[in-house]
């Protein structure tokens, strides 16, 4: 089991990134969140195994077809809880 904490620039609010996102991570059977961040990014937390991982990164950093993502940060820690299922946080 693995997780990361990824924030994701570019134009990422209004255009169905959490909802996608958290559609994509579900299929995939991780845990975690999305939520938006104030300065206009996402912030995604999930936790898996690490293939699975990679593959919702591979989705991140391109998004739903409204998306334009700049860049991804991403931060590889230890697994913690972070809740059941996939879900968008407010």
């Amino acid at each position: 089991m693995g997780q990361f904490r990824a924030v994701v620039h570019g134009r990422v609010q209004g255009v169905c990134f959490r909802m996608e996102t958290v559609s994509t991570a579900r299929n995939l059977g991780l845990r975690g969140f999305a939520r938006n961040l104030p300065d206009g990014s996402v912030e995604v937390v999930a936790n898996g195994d690490q293939g699975t991982l990679e593959s919702l990164l591979d989705f991140l950093h391109y998004g739903p077809t409204l998306a334009k993502v700049d860049h991804l940060e991403v931060d590889w820690k230890d697994a913690s809880p972070v809740g059941e299922p996939f879900e968008v946080r407010y």
